[in-house]
C-alpha cells in the first residue's frame, strides 16, 4: 500500500491505492472536518463567508466571543471524533453547539433549524463554516441523538458557557441570574368538575364497589339509576336544557349521599 497526492484539476486529494491484480482501487483517507481556523484561504476558489456578510451582525459579534475552544474541550468526552467501531467521523462539537443554540435561541424544531440553516450565511458562519454550503450540515434525527449523547452534564456545560459569555457581552445583569422565573401555566385537558354528571356516577360505583370488597351490605345501590342519570344530564346539556340539567345533578348528589 503507497500513499500520494492525487491532482484532479485544481483539487488536491490525499488518497490510499492498494495494489490489487487486475485493478486500481482508490479509498479517500478517513478525516474530522476541520475546524473554521484550520481551512484554507479559499476552498476550491470560492468566495468567503466573512467577505460576504456584514461583520456587525449580532450573530458574528456572539461568534467572535464565544469560547468554542473551551467548550470543545468540555462536549468532546461526550461527542468523540471517531467511535469505537469505526464509521464516518463525528461532526465537530462547534456545528452540533451552534445548531443547538439556534434551535433555541429561535424556537424551531429540528427539521426547521437545518433548513433555515441552509439558506442563511449568517447561521453557517456562527456554526463555523467558512465558505457558504449548499447541503443540510446533518439528518434533522442527528440532533436527537446529539442531545442523548450529550446527556444533562453537557447541556448544563452548553448553557454555562452561553450563560458566561452574555454575561462578559454585559447582555445580561448578574442580579438577574440570581432568580430564577418559571412559567406555570396551565391549559385545561380532560379535567372532570366536582358539578359533572359522570363524576358523580363514577363516585357512585367506586363507593358501591369498595363497599363488596369490604363486606358491607348496601340498602340500595342504584345501579339501574345512576347510568340513566347520567345519560340524562348529557342530553339536558346538549339541548341546553340547563334547569332540567341542574335538576338531574341535584338527584345524583342525592342518591351519592346516600350510599
Amino acid at each position: 500500500m503507497q500513499g500520494f497526492i492525487c491532482v484532479f484539476g485544481v483539487l488536491e486529494l490525499p488518497v490510499f491505492v492498494t495494489l490489487r491484480p487486475g485493478f486500481w482501487q482508490f479509498s479517500p483517507m478517513r478525516t474530522r472536518r476541520p475546524a473554521a481556523e484550520q481551512l484554507p484561504a479559499d476552498e476550491l476558489c470560492r468566495s468567503r463567508l466573512e467577505n460576504q456578510i456584514d461583520v456587525r451582525h449580532p450573530l458574528v459579534q456572539l461568534s467572535h466571543r464565544l469560547p468554542w475552544s473551551a467548550l470543545e474541550q468540555a462536549l468532546s468526552p461526550r461527542l468523540p471524533a471517531t467511535t469505537s467501531t469505526g464509521g464516518r467521523p463525528a461532526l465537530p462539537v462547534r456545528l452540533i453547539a451552534g445548531l443547538l443554540d439556534l434551535k433555541h435561541a429561535y424556537d424551531l424544531s429540528d427539521e426547521a433549524v437545518c433548513e433555515r440553516w441552509l439558506e442563511n450565511p449568517y447561521w453557517q458562519f456562527f456554526t463555523g463554516e467558512v465558505v457558504f454550503q449548499t447541503c443540510v450540515p446533518c439528518d434533522p434525527s442527528s440532533l436527537t441523538r446529539w442531545r442523548q449523547r450529550l446527556g444533562e452534564a453537557g447541556m448544563e456545560a452548553l448553557l454555562a458557557h452561553t450563560i458566561n459569555t452574555a454575561h462578559a457581552m454585559k447582555a445580561v445583569d448578574a442580579r438577574e441570574l440570581s432568580r430564577v422565573i418559571v412559567d406555570t401555566t396551565v391549559q385545561e385537558k380532560a379535567i372532570a368538575h366536582p358539578t359533572d354528571s359522570r363524576l358523580l356516577e363514577v363516585a357512585r360505583k367506586k363507593l358501591v364497589l369498595l363497599a363488596k370488597r369490604h363486606g358491607i351490605v348496601l340498602r340500595q345501590t342504584y345501579v339501574r339509576q345512576g347510568p340513566g342519570l347520567s345519560r340524562k344530564a348529557g342530553r339536558y346539556a346538549h339541548a341546553r336544557q340547563f334547569k332540567r340539567m341542574r335538576k338531574v345533578l341535584r338527584r345524583q348528589r342525592t342518591i351519592l349521599g346516600r350510599v
